[in-house]
């Protein structure tokens, strides 16, 4: 996994380069201590992870937005900043970041974090899953009508599937047998249709109103290259794609994310 390191501190980018040169699987690839340097490394340089410090820029929601916007397309993006309170962390998610640590991040917990995003889960805090969790209902309450009913074809409803389980557009595209252009399209109108912003959000929305109970793909026909249009039926909780740093606990009211544990007293 080759991962991009962007922060202001010498000694906090040696540390964790150390730490990464002592797991087989993890490489650092480039560096960075500043935003200018950082938008011209992430755009010129492949990488699965973007390690970036919020304090490289005074307007760090802007400077993530324009990280986001200008890394390569497979490179994920971890946010390392002080304690982010409740919107700015769901407008960072909104803004492309995949992960959320501080600075007081145990070794082991920086690798697991690292490791989980580059596969394409979210890793958050206790308290920052039940931020999001608690942002989308609110959301969700003021954007569905009582009684409105969602009607999603098909084709909508394995997209759906394939990303609660969290799973990249191409391999949502060869379990559907089609292209990821066309997974894009379909997801882009998914969104619209569903009033949510990102892939996270879609897995809120599908856990929060069971989309998937009792959904069964139907059998794969011999492929007649077709785009179904949306308005056949629906209405069906999934695997989460966010996963919980250690000692997250999710009140029982609502669906269960993927937990780590450790001894940590920081996650």
């Amino acid at each position: 996994m080759r991962i991009i390191l962007a922060d202001s501190e010498a000694i906090f980018r040696v540390g964790m380069a150390r730490i990464f040169s002592g797991e087989s699987d993890l490489d650092v690839v480039a560096q960075a201590d500043n935003l200018p340097e950082t938008l011209s490394v992430v755009a010129e340089t492949p990488a699965d992870v973007i390690l970036f410090e919020a304090g490289l820029s005074h307007t760090p929601a802007e400077a993530v937005s324009e990280v986001a916007r200008r890394a390569l397309p497979a490179a994920k993006l971890i946010l390392v900043t002080q304690r982010p309170g409740e919107q700015e962390t769901v407008d960072y998610l909104r803004r492309g970041v995949r992960g959320i640590l501080t600075r007081a991040v145990s070794p082991d917990l920086l690798v697991r974090c690292v490791r989980k995003v580059a596969a394409g889960e979210t890793w958050l805090d206790k308290q920052g899953v039940n931020w999001v969790i608690q942002a989308y209902r609110s959301q969700a309450l003021q954007g569905v009508a009582p009684g409105q009913q969602l009607r999603l074809s098909e084709k909508e409803m394995l997209m759906i599937s394939g990303v609660t389980q969290g799973l990249k557009n191409k391999d949502i595209a060869r379990q559907v047998g089609t292209t990821e252009q066309v997974v894009k399209n379909y997801l882009r109108k998914i969104y619209d249709k569903l009033q949510v912003s990102d892939r996270l959000e879609l897995a809120l929305y599908s856990m929060h109103h069971r989309l998937l109970d009792g959904y069964v793909p139907r059998p794969a026909r011999e492929e007649q290259p077709r785009v179904a249009d949306p308005g056949e039926t629906a209405e069906m909780p999934p695997a989460a794609i966010v996963s919980a740093s250690p000692d997250s606990q999710v009140p029982s009211s609502q669906p269960q994310l993927q937990k780590h544990h450790s001894d940590s007293t920081d996650h």
